[in-house]
């Protein structure tokens, strides 16, 4: 493979897929949506939700093409009842990512280090700098370029999930 074709070629990166709150009847759709994207079947382990009683929770590594975060969440987006959080770790030509979806409030991405910070670009703490009129409304879009609200949302969903299983999906390459 010559030099520029290989600059071409994905590249394989991991992450986690977190279905913080899901309706059980929903659990299925969720599996197959997450099939389709890695192209294989998905069968997730599902255990109660205890911030949310009636509600299931899962959650799955995975390893694939960069990219992936985004295609899984997408195709997530079609059941707007759903609570998760997908992340993608950065390879030596990409930056990591994590997405959060909240109902109601819609979708928030993030870049993220190598340690596992959020990482704001310079020209979005610049265009923050040149629209916010007063300390208040910059320390509002700090907040929202660090995604605070979604945090704030996710927090008993992340928390009530402790020790819970993890299952390992894999996109075929």
């Amino acid at each position: 493979m010559s030099g520029a074709q290989n600059a071409l070629a994905p590249r394989n990166t991991r992450g986690v897929v977190f279905i913080h709150c899901c309706p059980a009847a929903i659990a299925p759709h969720v599996e197959w949506a997450l099939a389709g994207v890695l192209a294989h079947p998905c069968k997730l382990s599902w255990t109660a939700q205890p911030a949310s009683p009636g509600q299931l929770r899962a959650e799955a590594s995975w390893v694939g093409p960069t990219g992936m975060a985004a295609k899984m969440s997408a195709a997530l987006r079609a059941w707007p009842m759903l609570r998760f959080e997908i992340t993608e770790d950065g390879t030596a030509g990409t930056d990591g990512e994590r997405l959060a979806y909240v109902p109601g409030r819609g979708f928030h991405r993030s870049m993220v280090s190598a340690n596992g910070d959020l990482v704001v670009g310079e020209e979005r703490l610049r265009a923050l700098l040149e629209r916010a009129r007063s300390a208040d409304e910059f320390a509002h879009g700090l907040h929202e370029l660090l995604g605070s609200s979604w945090d704030a949302e996710l927090e008993p969903y992340r928390n009530a999930g402790d020790g819970s299983p993890v299952t390992m999906l894999h996109k075929v390459v």
